[in-house]
């Protein structure tokens, strides 16, 4: 795991090379163990490294291919290096680092080689002998890689704010991308909130050469046939191959450890992590919320007695999650409004102090048919069946329920179902995931596109890939991923294994989500590991009592951040529209949690990045 960095001139000297020492500054928490450069007149790219594999210095990147014609850097881990390096006995490698052997596959196949990789990735080439640069990243998009390109250059960097180093790299908004921020509460790639820097897409390389940029796509979630499979095979080729893809992310030269919630996928990983590697060498980690609606920690605690690992409890309350809330907001450079990044970002404080590597469970879910949304789908059309004065005193008697501060409650769910059900499943979808702000908030417009690649087909497979290829990528990713390094640990996605996607998206829909039941296939095939107690929890995710927090504990910096001469005088929000959002909130007349935290993450990222 590293950060990486780089600049391109393509045939000419680069203006700033000194810069490229700045770009390093910026990522050394993503790799504080190891440091090293490759310059020459027209490229200059350097790593900073967190050592997983080979802890060794020699394995420090940038790597060199025979004849310094080539150069390598990769943020991320090749699970089948093993193989590849079977393949090329005699290429003179100078380390046994997974990275490496990527080397010799790109000299002999080029950038074939790179659909070859199984594995989380974001990398760069520079190729001297035909002067240019390769950009890829990895199928689901699990590590991050940026770039710009000012002046004819070509900036690269694994996190935002290391371009923002670069003099010529300004920080003009993309009206486009805050708007979809304030609709979904990130921002959907190839965007990033700033004009001048785009992000590479995930399943996707970029080949710069002759001042052309060439986007080649790999990898298509989308292009997978439905098979039909019996459902005791596919029950027995799903627990084959989620146990093959946790033994291959165990590997590692330091200790490792899973963040659980005591949930199925979580407990899934815990367990098969502790049968790898046995469980004196696992520690298991979970959040203890103060607030016992949302604490999850006592059942984490109860799994990890019964499979024997190290369980530590991480304390979160509002003390420690203001203390996470400033870390993140000055931390990361991009506005992502789940809140659940906050305690992503304790547990991986607390796991540093004894791993360097974690399993988490993202993935799951979107493959698997994890989500009540996806029983929404299947419920709206027989709501959307009822007589329309059946459907307007439905929606009268569940919205005079009263608003709850709690974590996911059946009130909470029944008010987004009957506003949003009768809706096309597209926006439907949308609204149920999205931050629920109306689209009048944004001063700058209310042309919102729709989301790259979403399908118009079925509902339910339709929302499951939509989820995949924006929901997953541009938000949980995101969140492990920066959560995580910003502490300087690794984060891994077993469910995101190559062959467990494969599987998962070929799977007839029947078989993810049976009847009412989500996730059926997985459930059934983790019979093997785990007790039924486990398998049939009510699902309830990670996440913080933020409604209450508005209130209370933040309530002044909601305040200040909100007051309606700071929001006139950046001209995006329109204050009115925002103060009733807050006065409902704060009266309980309704749980605006969720549009006012995205609102609050946009002002603290201004604040810290936006100028």
């Amino acid at each position: 795991m590293c950060g990486i960095y780089g600049m391109v001139a393509e045939g000419a000297a680069l203006r700033y090379p000194e810069v490229l020492g700045f770009m390093g500054e910026a990522l050394r928490h993503r790799g504080p163990d190891g440091h090293a450069e490759f310059t020459s007149p027209e490229a200059v790219i350097g790593t900073e490294r967190l050592r997983i594999i080979d802890l060794h210095e020699r394995a420090d990147q940038p790597f060199a291919a025979p004849g310094s014609e080539v150069w390598l850097e990769c943020n991320g881990e090749i699970y089948n290096a093993t193989e590849i390096r079977a393949r090329y006995p005699d290429y003179p490698y100078r380390s046994k680092s997974d990275v490496e052997t990527i080397l010799p596959l790109y000299l002999e196949r080029g950038v074939a080689a790179i659909p070859e990789l199984d594995g989380m990735f974001g990398l760069a080439i520079w190729d001297a002998r035909t002067q240019q640069l390769i950009l890829a990243r990895d199928r689901a998009g699990e590590k991050p890689l940026f770039y710009a390109k000012p002046r004819g250059e070509v900036i690269f960097a694994s996190e935002l704010q290391c371009l923002l180093r670069h003099p010529d790299i300004g920080r003009e908004l993309d009206p486009i991308a805050i708007g979809e921020y304030l609709r979904l509460g990130y921002i959907p790639e190839p965007r990033t909130p700033f004009r001048d820097v785009r992000r590479v897409e995930a399943g996707t390389f970029i080949r710069f050469r002759n001042g052309s940029e060439e986007t080649v796509r790999y990898w298509d979630a989308g292009s997978f046939r439905i098979e039909r499979i019996d459902a005791r095979d596919a029950v027995a080729e799903t627990q084959r191959l989620v146990e093959r893809a946790v033994e291959k992310q165990v590997m590692a030269d330091v200790p490792v450890g899973v963040f659980t919630s005591g949930g199925l996928d979580s407990s899934i990983l815990a367990t098969l992590a502790a049968k790898f590697i046995g469980v004196d060498k696992v520690h298991t980690y979970s959040a203890a919320f103060a607030e016992q609606s949302y604490d999850e920690s006592p059942v984490a605690e109860e799994l990890a007695k019964r499979i024997r690992t190290r369980y530590v409890p991480v304390r979160t309350d509002a003390e420690t999650l203001l203390e996470a809330l400033q870390c993140v907001v000055r931390g990361v450079a991009e506005p992502l409004a789940d809140p659940a990044i906050l305690p992503t970002f304790l547990l991986a404080r607390a796991a540093r102090q004894r791993v360097k590597v974690i399993l988490s469970g993202e993935g799951a879910d979107e493959l698997f048919g994890g989500y009540p949304t996806y029983i929404g789908h299947k419920v709206a059309p027989m709501y959307d069946a009822l007589p329309s004065f059946v459907r307007a005193a439905l929606r009268r008697a569940v919205q005079r329920v009263p608003s709850s501060t709690k974590k996911v409650t059946l009130e909470f769910l029944l008010k987004r179902f009957v506003s949003d059900a009768e809706k096309p499943w597209i926006e439907r979808h949308l609204a149920w995931f999205g931050t629920g702000l109306s689209p009048a908030v944004y001063k700058l417009g209310n042309d919102m596109p729709d989301l790259p690649g979403a399908s118009n087909g079925d509902p339910l497979t339709g929302a499951m890939l939509l989820d995949y290829r924006s929901y997953l990528r541009d938000n949980l990713l995101v969140k492990v991923d920066r959560a995580t390094m910003l502490s300087s640990v690794e984060a891994r996605a077993p469910f995101l294994d190559r062959d467990v996607t494969r599987f998962a998206l070929s799977l007839p829909l029947d078989l993810r989500i049976r009847r009412f039941e989500t996730k059926w296939v997985l459930k059934k095939a983790s019979e093997r590991w785990l007790p039924k107690s486990v398998i049939y929890r009510r699902k309830r995710g990670l996440s913080v009592p933020i409604a209450n927090w508005i209130n209370e504990g933040l309530r002044a910096e909601v305040d200040r951040l909100l007051a309606p001469e700071r929001l006139r005088a950046q001209g995006l929000l329109d204050e009115r529209h925002v103060g009733e959002l807050l006065s409902a909130h704060r009266s309980g007349q309704a749980n605006n949690a969720k549009p006012l935290w995205a609102l609050v993450i946009l002002q603290y990222w201004l604040e810290n990045w936006g100028s």
